[in-house]
């Protein structure tokens, strides 16, 4: 750190970690590595799987492809920076090196944040309209949304980025987490950050309040047409569908909840760490079981490539 026209410059960040016990190193890096495995095999396959079967080639598969991608790129920015940060003298982590993690972290989870409302509206056209779901959900459609999905992600991540690097630093430079998340990068400046925390809480307000609002309409006119469906099999599918996409939103956009909107000021940083686990590792690990293989044609299409022996 160098000293010029009273601005402390800062070339390097050090990254605290999730634990300094040698006793929880080791044990912790095997189970993110585990974890890192699995969804890497997970999101890869569903991508593959998607792309080579025609059969797959519909709407709601192709956002699925989309989330799996998503999910691939957002924990790929975390998780082994994370693994490395469990292994002596692997801390430090640059300046530029941390604002791109921030970037692409802040992108990839913002364009998943989308793209789950956008799976929403998709499950209200096929439950609701399904007449007319595929004038609706027509090729075209689908690829605005997933493009404007990535729009928005990347523009977000421009302005947190953008906001959070454009302070000054000279308190202190090392970060109180395992990767360079805005609040843990922000409280390190020196300056002023009062109108930089109303723009993270604002944009991500904005956000996180647009897309749960969406979820929540579309879900709630899913809800009233399962009520008026007279098949009992066909309520307990439809509810059990909607749980375990549920499960998953809540993890998201509770963690997400957390960490961003409240000041700096009631952070703890050891309860952030705990909640980033759950959003930047375990929900990219279990998305592809929640939103996928509990479908018929993903199963099927499993199978097929499995030799039946390998089968239970």
């Amino acid at each position: 750190i160098t000293l010029m026209e009273n601005r402390t410059e800062v070339t390097h960040f050090i990254l605290l970690g999730l634990t300094k016990d040698p006793g929880l190193q080791l044990p912790l890096f095997v189970t993110f590595l585990l974890i890192y495995t699995i969804t890497l095999a997970g999101n890869l396959g569903m991508i593959l799987l998607i792309v080579l079967d025609s059969r797959l080639h519909t709407p709601m598969y192709f956002f699925l492809g989309n989330l799996s991608l998503v999910d691939l790129c957002y924990s790929s920015a975390v998780t082994p920076t994370v693994m490395a940060g469990l292994l002596p003298g692997d801390e430090v982590i640059s300046y530029n090196a941390c604002a791109a993690q921030m970037f692409f972290f802040g992108a990839f989870a913002t364009v998943e944040n989308f793209l789950l409302s956008s799976m929403a509206y998709d499950r209200y056209a096929a439950v609701c309209k399904p007449l007319r779901y595929t004038t609706t959900m027509t090729t075209s459609v689908c690829a605005y949304l997933v493009i404007g999905c990535y729009v928005c992600g990347f523009l977000n991540a421009s302005i947190y980025t953008g906001n959070t690097f454009s302070l000054s630093f000279c308190m202190s430079h090392v970060v109180h987490h395992f990767f360079c998340d805005v609040p843990a990068v922000m409280v390190l400046s020196c300056s002023d950050r009062h109108v930089s925390e109303l723009v993270l809480i604002y944009v991500a307000s904005f956000n996180i309040f647009f897309t749960l609002f969406v979820i929540f309409i579309s879900y709630m006119f899913i809800f009233i047409t399962i009520l008026k469906m007279r098949s009992g099999a066909g309520h307990r599918k439809a509810l059990s569908t909607c749980a375990s996409h549920f499960t998953a939103v809540s993890i998201f956009y509770g963690t997400a909840l957390f960490m961003y909107l409240q000041p700096s000021s009631s952070h703890s940083m050891d309860k952030d760490k705990i909640a980033s686990v759950f959003y930047s590792m375990v929900i990219p690990m279990l998305n592809p079981v929640v939103y996928s293989l509990r479908n018929t044609e993903v199963k099927s299409m499993s199978r097929a490539c499995i030799p039946s022996s390998l089968i239970s």
